[in-house]
């Protein structure tokens, strides 16, 4: 489909939904195929999602919002859908992202610890996981590792034999899942991190956090979300600030051995950094966005902190002998 057909379908779903006069302002886009414009009109905004099929789906998106809503917590509110040609117009959040907010001298600690304190406040509900979405089991975790060893390797070394990579990550990575399981599965929402969430500081309680990007949310380890936090991909966060706001978790549920949580965290940490080299450089290879190249060093650190530990020794050697110090770099973007 054309842009120009596209463009057509917008100002007919927009028309439809009331905002046809509406003056439209483009928005800088994400990893993804989606994009986002701010409507205005009348002193009131909006944002449409343009999600285009086949490579994206609103369905997730659309059933994550209203579940959250129901739960209490601010995720944009559904204004108008088209499921089918991908278009939804939502509540206007603004734009005070956490990630603007740390930019403009934002005190860090009040901002992390509200996020953290959503999460305990999430997994305390037992609603939360009461929502038909896919498990995160071993397939799920082991295919998002095998990024790494699919892209990241190829992209250093041409002539690697991937298989053997994939087999050799399999062996080492599967006893370390059933370790992270220390709790009944949860709700995940998966890209939970400062570019996600927002300051909304008109309401009270977790409400004053807005989400986003959770279309992609599973059942599975309470600790995802915490990582995902706080070993962010693009931004240092000061160890010492996620020790104590992991402890400050544990605290919240004294049933929940905090040795066992603090490996879980370890081990979905170094699962997650290895995912996402594997995705900035398909990004980079594949779809020719390279500035997220860039934070590839920052994800090495995270693995060689989350590793260093006895328990995963195994995943510690296996990355040392599939990515010695001379492997671990950016790899060159493509002519």
């Amino acid at each position: 489909m054309s842009a120009t057909t596209r463009d057509d379908l917008i100002d007919t779903f927009l028309a439809r939904a009331g905002w046809g006069d509406g003056a439209r302002e483009k928005l800088p886009g994400d990893a993804s195929f989606r994009r986002y414009e701010r409507i205005r009109r009348q002193g009131e905004s909006a944002m449409l999602m343009d999600a285009p099929p086949p490579q994206e789906d609103v369905r997730p998106f659309i059933a994550m919002a209203e579940h959250l809503v129901a739960l209490g917590y601010s995720a944009p509110r559904l204004l108008a859908r088209d499921a089918e040609a991908g278009f939804l117009l939502l509540e206007d959040l603004g734009d005070a992202t956490f990630t603007r907010a740390l930019a403009s001298g934002a005190d860090e600690t009040p901002l992390y610890t509200a996020a953290v304190d959503l999460l305990i406040d999430l997994h305390r509900q037992p609603r939360a996981a009461a929502i038909d979405l896919p498990p995160y089991d071993d397939a799920l975790f082991l295919r998002e590792a095998h990024l790494l060893t699919d892209w990241y390797l190829p992209a250093l070394v041409p002539e690697a034999d991937i298989e053997a990579a994939r087999s050799g990550l399999t062996e080492v990575l599967t006893p370390l899942l059933a370790q992270a399981r220390v709790a009944a599965p949860t709700l995940v929402l998966r890209d939970y991190h400062v570019d996600n969430l927002m300051v909304l500081p008109g309401r009270a309680g977790v409400a004053g956090l807005g989400l986003l990007d959770f279309q992609d949310a599973v059942i599975g380890p309470a600790a995802y979300d915490l990582v995902s936090l706080l070993e962010d991909a693009r931004r240092d966060v000061p160890p010492d600030l996620a020790a104590a706001l992991l402890a400050r978790y544990a605290a919240a549920f004294p049933d929940l051995d905090p040795t066992a949580l603090a490996l879980s965290y370890r081990i979905m940490g170094a699962q997650r950094s290895m995912k996402i080299i594997g995705i900035f450089t398909r990004l980079s290879r594949r779809d020719g966005k390279h500035r997220y190249l860039g934070h590839i060093d920052r994800l090495w650190r995270l693995i060689d902190r989350d590793t260093d530990d006895p328990a995963l020794a195994p995943l510690r050697a296996w990355l040392a002998k599939t990515f010695p110090p001379d492997l671990r770099r950016i790899p060159e973007t493509p002519a």
